[in-house]
């Protein structure tokens, strides 16, 4: 039950939202030149070796677009599938922890709210890591979970869930590194130190578990070792793990606090317990279950506050122990002080999305989409004030019920009914669409390749067109033109374009020209595109390889 909320939470965004910049679009293109090469070892970005994360995700993806779909037909949907997977096994797994400590319907509730969550829901509709990540480091912290319950007096546990554990931890890995298994561990140590009674953990079978993992991740990690002859080490280490451990990388940089003060927001929108899960993990800390929780919860988040390089999804992992914090406080009745408290913060984040929702459509949208906005911004606000107004009459499983329902709704017709319309936010889905009316697709089979394009290069356009696209400047998009080749150029980089044609003695026929912003840097964009005249002679040295006749 817990796995299909999470899926109608994450189902809308991923079959309606276009390609996103630019971490998907990376992802789904490098999947894709995987599925067009045939290499399923040495990841690659067009003709640049993108060595940052493991092959994990790439693999399901790779599997998903095989089954469902095929690289040429660029269907995102496709790539994004894994990921929706990813967290409706988040949610079963909380629900699965979580009911060897607090019972079945506690269980269901802690696994309802983290599938709901507008972070999890949202990295469901994404196609990248994260949501995978979540999901098999939840199923690996429910495994502890109840092996830590069996040691006292909880269900007993069949020989599935050491194995359960390991298995996620070696997947974790394969898809993200060591985060999965740094979760892991710093619960073990934490409730060691807690406990003083480390006993238990020999019920993990480490020496068959070790084993198990090197099976699962030293068939790539030896394979990858040798095909870059240990570069992908290197590059992954010195080149994306360093800088992110010194400093802020790529300007994500942050102080401690931000993740706990953007929390209200993300887990939206079971908010409104974020006092009372508080309140019971201070007060019943010596229960196993919420000692549990804490041990998962605080050690991980205290890593990523003091991390330097911060970024919203990194504390996701964790989310699971939140929820059943959550939980366990609702086996009790709540306190009016955090009743009120929750109540007021729910109300507030509600109406923030609300306000948030409003002027996202009056800086992109325009008067045809005042009906989704409006609808996506009323149900934002309810599922903050219906809650809170029923959290106040005391009425707490109500209250997270509709606020669970209403947050839903709001994030489906936010992400599928809205989002998609705002056309300024969506450069690279406007020019493939205006390339296609035209016919000058590569992927249709009457213009020739590649695709140049001149001052854009965000990753969600090269997926659209398709790996060969060149990203060059001004002199090689009209270098294109010559070759009869179509070309998109930025305004910025048309004076020089049009210099470059007339030193080569062509004209160029404008096709189209597509107006918008590039969200990943905030700059405003006109991105024109062009093709070689119809009555152009044929380019030197006769047709291009791989051109129409």
């Amino acid at each position: 039950m817990a796995a299909l909320i999470a899926f109608l939470a994450g189902l809308p965004g991923l079959i309606a939202a276009p390609p996103l910049d630019r971490d998907e679009s990376r992802f789904a293109q490098a999947t894709a030149q995987m599925l067009e090469t045939g290499d399923f070892v040495v990841i690659r970005y067009q003709d640049e070796p993108r060595f940052k994360k493991p092959v994990g995700i790439h693999w399901l993806q790779a599997a998903s677009v095989r089954l469902l779909s095929s690289p040429e037909a660029r269907d995102i949907w496709a790539y994004r599938i894994p990921s929706l997977l990813g967290a409706m096994l988040a949610a079963a797994a909380c629900a699965w922890g979580a009911a060897a400590f607090f019972g079945a319907e506690a269980g269901l509730l802690a696994g309802a709210m983290l599938g709901a969550t507008f972070m999890l829901s949202s990295e469901a509709m994404i196609a990248k890591t994260d949501a995978v990540l979540c999901g098999t480091t939840t199923l690996a912290m429910a495994a502890l979970g109840r092996i830590y319950a069996s040691a006292r007096d909880g269900p007993p546990i069949g020989r599935f869930t050491p194995m359960a554990f390991w298995l996620a931890i070696g997947a974790a890995t394969l898809v993200k590194g060591p985060v999965g298994p740094m979760v892991a561990a710093l619960a073990m140590i934490a409730l060691a130190i807690a406990d003083r009674r480390p006993a238990w953990l020999g019920r993990l079978n480490w020496y068959w578990g070790l084993i198990l993992v090197a099976i699962i991740v030293g068939p790539w990690a030896g394979a990858v070792t040798v095909a870059t002859d240990g570069g992908f080490w290197s590059q992954a280490l010195a080149g994306d793990l360093a800088p992110k451990l010194a400093g802020g990388q790529e300007t994500h940089g942050a102080p401690p606090g931000y993740h706990t003060l953007l929390a209200s927001v993300l887990l939206f929108p079971m908010t409104l317990l974020i006092p009372a899960a508080l309140v019971a993990g201070w007060k019943r800390r010596a229960e196993p279950g919420v000692r549990f929780a804490l041990a998962w919860l605080i050690p991980t988040w205290i890593v990523f506050e003091l991390l330097p390089t911060k970024l919203v999804h990194y504390t996701l992992p964790t989310y699971g122990a939140v929820c059943w914090l959550a939980a366990a406080a609702l086996a009790a009745p709540l306190g009016r002080r955090v009743r009120i408290v929750g109540a007021g913060l729910s109300g507030i984040i509600g109406l923030l999305m609300a306000g948030g929702v409003c002027y996202l459509v009056s800086l992109y949208g325009t008067a045809a989409d005042a009906f989704p906005a409006i609808l996506a911004a009323g149900l934002l606000a309810a599922a903050g004030l219906a809650g809170a107004y029923m959290l106040i009459k005391d009425r707490a499983l109500p209250a997270l019920a509709a606020a669970l329902a209403f947050g839903i709704l709001g994030h489906a017709v936010l992400v599928a009914g809205l989002a998609p319309r705002l056309d300024p936010l969506w450069l690279s889905r406007r020019t493939e669409a205006a390339m296609a009316k035209a016919q000058l697709l590569p992927r249709q089979g009457v213009a020739d390749a590649p695709v140049t394009v001149a001052g854009y290069a965000e990753p969600s356009l090269v997926f659209a067109l398709g790996t060969e696209t060149e990203l060059g400047g001004p002199d090689d998009a009209a270098q294109a033109i010559v070759e009869h080749r179509p070309a998109v150029v930025e305004g910025r980089q048309d004076p020089a374009f049009r210099q470059a044609l007339t030193a080569d003695h062509v004209a160029a026929q404008e096709v189209a020209e597509v107006k918008g912003l590039d969200y990943s840097d905030g700059h405003k964009m006109t991105l024109r595109i062009y093709r070689a005249p119809d009555n152009a002679p044929p380019p030197p040295g006769g047709q291009p390889e791989g051109g129409q006749p």
